[in-house]
């Protein structure tokens, strides 16, 4: 299943992204949602399907919900996955001298 997808960010929230199908838009996003969410920036449109990898979130689940729920909610790094990237970066920037 393939499905061309928008993607928005969040004004409120850095990391937060709502993934929409492109030609439902936001007409199937709950208000409450999009109050808690901010006016939607446009990030970008791609095309979605089972074999597409995404970097934080499994495709068939981002999939799955566009179908259901009429979108995908992409939430922020937890925490503990944050401070463990920033770790990786220090460990890179002390190899390279």
């Amino acid at each position: 299943m393939k499905k061309i997808c928008t993607i928005y960010r969040s004004p409120k929230k850095e990391g937060m992204y709502l993934y929409v199908d492109k030609a439902e838009d936001l007409t199937r996003v709950p208000e409450a949602l999009l109050k808690q969410f901010g006016k939607p920036e446009h990030a970008m449109v791609l095309v979605l399907h089972p074999e597409r990898e995404l970097a934080r979130v499994d495709v068939k689940k981002v999939l799955n919900e566009i179908g259901e729920n009429g979108f995908f909610l992409q939430l922020p790094p937890s925490t503990s996955e944050d401070e463990y990237m920033k770790s990786i970066h220090q460990k890179n920037s002390k190899m390279g001298g």
